[in-house]
């Protein structure tokens, strides 16, 4: 029997305890700019804590960019906004080599690009062709780019946040589902209530906005992710998670009735894998030493709305995701 390390528990208690003491206060520093939208502020906070990536959805004068930018700002990371383009090409995302004049003769010397920042927002990321959607999903996927045949290593924590715009398609190179699931979560932003826009006009309109001030640095966040991963979970919770992933499939056993009617494709592996990693940042983000069934189920729609294709039959009744996603935690029984 091994013997737990006790600097290593030492270690994670102490990251515990930062995370619970930093709370409030990293809360009461995104206050200050972004108005409601609390569901989704956690949702992003949850993906930096399982260390994945989100696709954020949502009409344009949302916040979008002002609350990625806070949040960097908060965790002290270096932020970069890429604007995708259809004329833009991979190498104004990851960099590009340049002849340079050096006291040795010519070289060529790699600059590069913005992906090379720890929180980097990829706007309107279906706005550009799939080569370039392509390089920065490799970037996501293996946290390097390669430009002439050398590996660059990108910074340590690194997240990708791209922003769909869902009312304008024309134009738009929508993203497959093998790239859509690269993505932990699918972040819905709505309109906010009257209250909360009144607050955000009268806020904007009278009054520079306000600095965030740090509240935890990179490492902090790398601590964080270690930690989640030593969150445990219980065998019936993960699966439990297995179970609602499997039943978004048609067409395969014990599939619900719904499902063989209005969906096309159900989420895979990866979708299990993302329901227990962001239910352990959950239990992690509320103090406990567990993850839950009801974690499970609080971040089902942002885990699977984006792994369910539905079909032509779901369109036709009138059908969203987000009903499909209801009826699949109310048909999956509970395992714990």
């Amino acid at each position: 029997m091994s013997i737990p390390n006790s600097t290593a528990v030492s270690t994670e208690q102490a990251a515990f305890e930062r995370l619970q003491s930093g709370r409030a206060r990293l809360e009461t520093e995104l206050a200050k700019v972004i108005v409601g939208q609390r569901a989704v502020v956690e949702q992003l906070l949850l993906a930096m804590l399982a260390g994945g990536h989100c696709l954020v959805t949502g009409a344009p004068g949302l916040a979008k960019t002002l609350l990625v930018k806070s949040i960097a700002q908060a965790f002290h990371l270096q932020f970069q906004r890429i604007q995708f383009t259809p004329d833009l090409m991979p190498a104004d995302i990851t960099g590009t080599e340049i002849l340079t004049e050096t006291d040795g003769g010519r070289r060529l010397t790699f600059v590069r690009g913005p992906i090379f920042a720890n929180m980097v927002l990829a706007d309107e990321i279906n706005r550009t062709p799939p080569k370039t959607q392509a390089a920065l999903l490799e970037a996501m996927q293996e946290h390097q780019v390669t430009a002439a045949g050398v590996r660059h290593v990108l910074s340590e924590p690194f997240f990708v946040l791209a922003t769909q715009n869902p009312v304008e398609m024309e134009g738009t190179y929508p993203l497959p589902e093998a790239q859509l699931d690269r993505f932990l979560f699918n972040v819905l932003i709505d309109y906010l209530p009257e209250a909360d826009e009144l607050a955000v006009v009268q806020q904007t309109t009278s009054r520079a906005a306000a600095a965030i001030e740090p509240i935890f640095t990179g490492e902090d966040v790398l601590a964080f992710q270690e930690l989640v991963r030593r969150v445990p979970v219980a065998e019936a919770v993960a699966r439990y998670a297995v179970r609602l992933s499997a039943a978004s499939r048609p067409k395969r056993p014990g599939a619900p009735g719904f499902v063989n009617d209005w969906v096309n494709w159900g989420a895979g592996t990866r979708a299990a894998q993302a329901l227990v990693i962001g239910a352990k940042a959950r239990a992690l983000w509320q103090g406990r030493t567990h993850a839950t069934g009801d974690d499970i189920r609080v971040l089902a729609a942002p885990v699977l709305r984006h792994r369910i294709l539905l079909n032509y039959r779901a369109e036709a009744d009138g059908i969203s995701v987000e009903q499909v996603v209801e009826k699949l935690i109310a048909a999956v029984p509970k395992e714990v």
